[in-house]
């Protein structure tokens, strides 16, 4: 055919690319309006549990009947929905039934109760699992292709993190990233994007406010700053896998011990209340979102802080109670990246901003969304730093992570491709290799 013809020929295509172009802008609208709002909610609930906890601290007492009442629920009608955000995972992979739209509100319920009555637990667990269910009914309510149901529980991951964080870009990558380690799924990129820029514009204009934390301390990156980091980041691998396995064997020891989800949920409200007892302070219950800000400025942080909070936070999500993840680990990885600095003798803004977002990269494997996260949430002056400790970070961590449905096709350390996409939970320890083997292929959604 001649550039003539060829010329001619290119115009047709245009109606098809609008028309696809139109699809996602619609669809990923749609997501991020309902993740927006499911967001809203949630966020003023909790910001309403939290005051209420702290205006009456007695309530942390009854956090062992509280325990029995969330499980008894999730006994009798959470049976479906049990996985969390591992099922939304799976579903993206396997796609093989509904997430049920009972996740939404349940979990919401459920996360509300467990910070009312002092749970350490986080909310983007909660964010992606309103958002992945919300996807999947709009999307089995439109009728759309596996292929486009698939994008939407992306696009619905992507909304709901985007919009509980006030970080729509992290968001984004994080629903494209935290599917398959090591690998971005750009074909769900435009309604990913569309859904947390959406998302969050519609929590924001509900009149959600967002934690504001401070800007660090500018430094230029020399060979003496990055081998400090370097150690750094050493340090934040291990306890992101202190974290991820604690509360892995934790959570599988109880269940074998206490078949029973409401009496396991009670033993485990039972020990925070003891732990809390212990400590002698409120700093390790619900999200500890003042320490988290504290630690940026204040170089007289208690060494042990992350060590508590890690603590805390492995007993409750360990025993059953509702929550995610970041928030905690944020705290953890901030309180941590306090002490490092002080040690290594970096600003200690900087230390606490880089380890709150590197501590969670590294247990969620998605390096390069929380370095986006950073920067969203602190500005610029924490890169290249945060980018560095973060990959770094990750790479330490090995084949493990808080979601072990997390596919991976590839070893963190390199090598041939596996011979398909492999959960985490089902990776052995020598995990077989193939030679040679074609890309690994998602199954057939058809």
């Amino acid at each position: 055919m001649s550039a003539t013809e060829r010329l001619h020929c290119a115009p047709v295509n245009i109606p098809r690319s609008a028309r696809s172009l139109a699809q996602w802008l619609l669809l990923g609208a749609l997501v991020g309006g309902v993740c927006g709002v499911a967001s809203a909610v949630f966020l003023f609930l909790l910001e309403k549990a939290t005051a209420l906890r702290e205006l009456h601290p007695g309530l942390v007492y009854t956090l062992p009947l509280a325990g029995l009442v969330i499980g008894a629920l999730y006994a009798k009608w959470g049976a479906p929905i049990r996985g969390g955000n591992n099922l939304i995972i799976d579903t993206v992979h396997e796609g093989d039934r509904q997430v049920p739209l009972r996740m939404a509100p349940m979990v919401l319920l459920g996360t509300v109760l467990t910070h009312l009555f002092g749970g350490s637990a986080g909310r983007e667990g909660t964010a992606v699992q309103m958002g992945g269910s919300l996807a999947d009914a709009l999307a089995h309510r439109l009728r759309v292709s596996p292929e486009t149901r698939r994008e939407l529980l992306a696009a619905g991951i992507a909304g709901g993190f985007g919009s509980v964080f006030g970080t729509p870009i992290a968001g984004a990558v994080f629903g494209l990233e935290v599917v398959v380690v090591g690998r971005l799924g750009y074909e769900a990129l435009l309604p990913a994007l569309v859904a947390s820029v959406v998302g969050d514009l519609v929590t924001r204009g509900l009149g959600i406010d967002h934690t504001v934390y401070p800007t660090p301390t500018a430094l230029p990156l020399s060979a003496g700053v990055l081998a400090k980091w370097l150690v750094f980041a050493v340090a934040v691998a291990g306890v992101a896998i202190l974290f991820v396995e604690g509360t892995h064997r934790l959570k599988k020891l109880l269940e074998g011990r206490i078949p029973s989800l409401p009496l396991r949920m009670a033993v485990g409200g039972l020990a925070v209340v003891g732990l809390w007892k212990l400590v002698g302070t409120d700093a390790y219950l619900g999200l500890g979102v003042p320490t988290i800000v504290r630690a940026f400025v204040d170089p007289a942080l208690p060494e042990s802080a992350f060590a508590w909070k890690l603590l805390f936070t492995a007993v409750t999500l360990g025993a059953g109670f509702l929550g995610g993840e970041v928030t905690p680990l944020f705290f953890v990885g901030a309180a941590l990246g306090n002490v490092l600095a002080r040690l290594l003798g970096l600003p200690v803004d900087l230390g606490a901003a880089v380890g709150m977002a590197a501590l969670f990269a590294a247990a969620a494997n998605t390096p390069l969304a929380l370095s986006i996260m950073a920067v969203e949430l602190v500005g610029a002056s924490v890169l290249p730093h945060v980018a560095i400790v973060a990959t770094m970070a990750y790479l330490l961590t090995g084949q493990r992570g808080i979601y072990p449905a997390q596919r991976i096709a590839r070893l963190k350390h390199g090598g041939p491709l596996l011979a398909r996409l492999m959960p985490l939970r089902e990776l052995p320890s020598e995990p077989p290799e193939s030679k040679g083997e074609p890309e690994p292929k998602e199954p057939s959604r058809d």
